[in-house]
């Protein structure tokens, strides 16, 4: 099974440098751009479904890019970025580098990055079992991806978690069974 990975476009929270966490922030207007060409990039690509969380930033990315596809989008809650707790909406300056303390380690009144992977793991083995062969889209947050570096690319949690990050268009991350 192939997956290919997408995060959710800009929101009003990423302009502002905060870290939303579990807060539904909206995209912004440059977030709703990003989500039409996503679509475009993805134009001539046939998916059996599009899973992303629940969130607003999220799933909304999901509509617009791929509203007149006829896809199945599928909204998983277990697809959230890590809960943040007391520090949810802070200055991503803030949270950003202490992203290592929380592997394990619950942030303030929040999840540890190990809780939102075993989440993500749960689905994952969901979707493998009911999509062999087949190929999926999931768009979601950061958590998301390093859930797939980790269980996918083996890679340690704790690196995934610390490792510099840049956007790019896409990730593909392979299942073999």
């Amino acid at each position: 099974m192939t997956i290919s990975f997408e995060t959710h476009s800009t929101s009003v929270d990423n302009e502002a440098g905060l870290s939303s966490g579990h807060y539904d922030a909206e995209l912004s207007e440059l977030g709703k751009k990003q989500a039409v060409e996503l679509g475009e990039r993805y134009k001539d690509k046939k998916f059996e479904a599009i899973y992303c969380s629940d969130l607003k930033r999220n799933y909304h990315t999901a509509e617009i890019a791929f509203a007149d596809r006829g896809f199945r989008i599928i909204k998983d809650k277990r697809l959230r970025e890590v809960d943040y707790g007391q520090l949810t909406r802070h200055k991503e300056a803030e949270t950003k580098p202490r992203r290592g303390e929380f592997v394990t380690k619950p942030w303030p009144g929040g999840q540890s990055y190990q809780e939102t992977t075993e989440l993500i793991k749960s689905l994952l083995l969901e979707i493998v079992e009911k999509y062999k062969d087949k190929q999926i889209l999931m768009i979601g947050h950061r958590s998301v991806q390093y859930a797939l570096e980790h269980f996918v690319n083996k890679i340690p949690l704790e690196e995934a978690v610390s490792a510099p990050w840049q956007w790019q268009p896409g990730w593909r991350y392979e299942f073999r069974t």
